[in-house]
């Protein structure tokens, strides 16, 4: 046999030869196998470590506007805040440490720097009255490595983005001047049809027995209109307290009228003065409202009241008229001045509020013309819509808006 044949004859044998086939394949393959396992871990700690880092920084945003608009932090302090949040975060997560095993940052100390890789910007706008608005937007970034069997495919890391936005207000207080005129006339004294539960009986005036020096207490007892009052005065003036605690941006005075017009409680910071005023009065006489319309209008008006609030809040205020009656003017003369007097005064850019407690027709139309609007008016048959009414013209004239951080 030749040499090319014994050649020929090996080459063969080697070709038929199957053996060894399945380690041939296991080394082809399993490099393609641990890559993918590779690529399957980090898929999942991306996911993870994106919704990690996502809610870091919402977290840092909220924090910032918080701390900007309820805190009384400064922008510099605020963007320290959002820092602080976002690397807290992040601190039980395995974000903040890019741990190679066996590489150069094996160091579980080798946090990741936030500060490099995060933007915290934020804006601030100046808001009608003394209130101030703030957005505030957060972008950062990770640099996530891939474990080594991801990188036996030539890629060796990836970078992860997120970014959140929040948006907060300080309390912005509008300055206001208020000058309640009320109504004290006898018909004040009458019943409400609410029960008096903390006595047990008393004089129940009404529209048949009052005056009559006969009249005797009986039972149940119901509350006066007069009561009525000085309770939804209150409420109004709880609105303010809460709206103005430091007596910076709110200033009230009273006045009161039966058939004449009394000695009002002079405009003055806060609403201790005119609270005091109305807690004080008495139903009697009869009902007269031009004269204490006139000097509401008139003390609202003069210049000082506008330098009072430039003095102290810088602010030019808005005006208001609380007008209250439960019955007619007993001359239409009063009719007329009155809605001469509200005209004056919605011209001069004031608002004038009004309510008719129970009040018959004539009394009403007064009332509804010299409201600035028709959600201005309010009709009240009981001692709970008057206190309603009040309430509701305290929240609308404290203007306090508020803006929370979304």
């Amino acid at each position: 046999m030749t040499k090319n044949t014994e050649r020929k004859t090996w080459v063969s044998r080697l070709l038929r030869d199957r053996g060894g086939n399945f380690g041939m394949m296991t080394a082809l393959i399993f490099p393609v196998m641990l890559a993918a396992g590779g690529v399957a871990i980090d898929l999942t700690t991306m996911v993870m470590k994106k919704a990690e880092l996502q809610d870091a920084a919402d977290a840092a945003a909220l924090a910032a506007a918080s701390a900007l608009a309820n805190d009384g932090k400064n922008i510099s302090e605020a963007k320290v805040i959002a820092m602080r949040f976002l690397k807290t975060q992040m601190s039980g997560s395995t974000a903040v440490e890019d741990v190679e095993v066996g590489g150069e940052n094996d160091d579980p100390k080798n946090e990741y720097d936030f500060d490099a890789s995060t933007v915290v910007d934020i804006t601030e706008t100046a808001l009608l009255g003394n209130g101030k608005s703030f957005k505030v937007n957060v972008s950062t970034s990770y640099e996530m490595k891939f474990n080594p069997f991801t990188r036996l495919l030539g890629q060796t890391k990836t970078t992860m983005n997120a970014a959140s936005s929040a948006e907060s207000a300080t309390e912005s207080k509008n300055a206001l001047s208020m000058f309640l005129v009320l109504d004290k006339s006898g018909s004040m004294a009458w019943i409400t049809n609410e029960k008096d539960t903390s006595v047990y009986s008393c004089i129940n005036w009404t529209e048949s027995n009052w005056g009559n020096t006969k009249t005797k207490a009986t039972s149940p007892c119901y509350v006066s209109k007069m009561a009525a009052l000085k309770l939804a005065v209150a409420s109004l003036f709880t609105q303010f307290k809460a709206a103005d605690p430091t007596n910076t941006f709110v200033r009230t005075g009273s006045i009161a009228y039966d058939s004449v017009s009394y000695t009002p409680s002079a405009l003055a910071w806060g609403f201790t003065n005119s609270l005091d005023y109305v807690n004080k009065l008495n139903a009697e006489g009869g009902t007269a409202s031009g004269k204490a319309m006139e000097t509401a209008y008139n003390r609202l008006k003069e210049s000082s009241e506008n330098k009072a609030h430039k003095d102290k809040n810088g602010q030019v205020p808005t005006k208001y008229i609380v007008f209250m009656t439960d019955g007619d003017n007993n001359n239409t003369s009063d009719d007329t001045s009155t809605k001469a007097t509200c005209a004056a005064a919605k011209k001069d850019g004031m608002e004038v509020y009004a309510v008719a407690f129970m009040a018959p027709t004539r009394g009403q139309n007064l009332l509804k013309e010299c409201a600035s609007s028709t959600s201005h008016y309010f009709q009240a048959e009981n001692m709970a819509a008057l206190v309603s009414a009040f309430k509701v013209i305290g929240e609308r004239t404290s203007a306090v808006v508020s803006r929370l951080t979304k």
